[in-house]
């Protein structure tokens, strides 16, 4: 197997535990200063590029969204010599453009987490780092996802806000409302501090994200109840169109 570093580090969020199009694969045990990631980094082949890719929730969604290690989820794939991370999300759709089954690339985002270690700099002694986040993804790292969506023949909403809440629950009809007056196109509970940590570590980062479900009280049915089930019965049926963008972006 080559050893060359991966040209992409893709991070799978809930019902997405592998690539299974992943080729050749080492798996890694990674340790960092941060302590130990999700799970094991599987590094492989996929569209003739090498991929690295890590389960955020570990691959047997072990993790909740709080409790995640997202500074050594990121160290260990920077370790593995990835420098470009595509992140993908599942999550619920709040706007009309967000329907279940959507795929979509935010511009933007929210903070509503609380509790979560979102910085390099929590130790002592540690460098404090004021990054600008202004624009939160990597502006060329998301024209890539878009153009390789376009080149793949894959509908994808081009921009949006994405709120990251703290979860495990499910949100409010009241926080939804809230969050929609906020701003916010869509929610899950992973988005931060994943974000503001590459921006720290200096990785080129962007969002895939996986619309799920609608989020309460934002779909046809007011009184929907969101399953697990239903959740990663759409997951499933996006995940064709996820790795045909990825295997247009490897191939750009």
């Amino acid at each position: 197997m080559s050893r060359r570093d991966p040209v992409l580090a893709v991070i799978g969020g809930t019902g997405v535990y592998a690539l299974a199009e992943l080729a050749d694969v080492e798996s890694i045990d990674a340790t960092t200063p941060y302590g130990a990631p999700s799970g094991p980094v599987r590094v492989g082949t996929l569209a003739g590029e090498r991929v690295a890719f890590l389960a955020r929730h570990g691959e047997g969604h072990g993790v909740p969204p709080h409790r995640i290690n997202y500074r050594a989820n990121l160290v260990a794939l920077r370790q593995a010599g990835a420098r470009r991370v595509l992140a993908l999300n599942t999550v619920g759709g709040i706007t009309p453009a967000w329907g279940p089954g959507v795929l979509g690339c935010p511009d933007q985002l929210i903070d509503y987490t609380w509790g979560r270690v979102s910085t390099l700099c929590e130790e002592p002694g540690s460098e404090v780092l004021h990054v600008d986040f202004g624009e939160p993804y990597t502006a060329t790292l998301r024209r890539e996802v878009l153009a390789a969506a376009a080149t793949a023949g894959v509908p994808m909403v081009d921009g949006g806000c994405y709120g990251a809440t703290q979860g495990p629950r499910l949100e409010t009809r009241a926080e939804i409302a809230r969050m929609r007056r906020d701003g916010c196109d869509l929610v899950g509970m992973t988005g931060m501090p994943e974000a503001g940590l590459a921006r720290e570590l200096g990785i080129d980062y962007a969002c895939l994200a996986i619309v799920a479900n609608w989020a309460a009280g934002a779909g046809p049915d007011p009184d929907e109840v969101i399953t697990l089930d239903d959740v990663l019965a759409n997951v499933r049926l996006a995940t064709a169109g996820v790795s045909r963008v990825l295997s247009a972006l490897l191939a750009g």
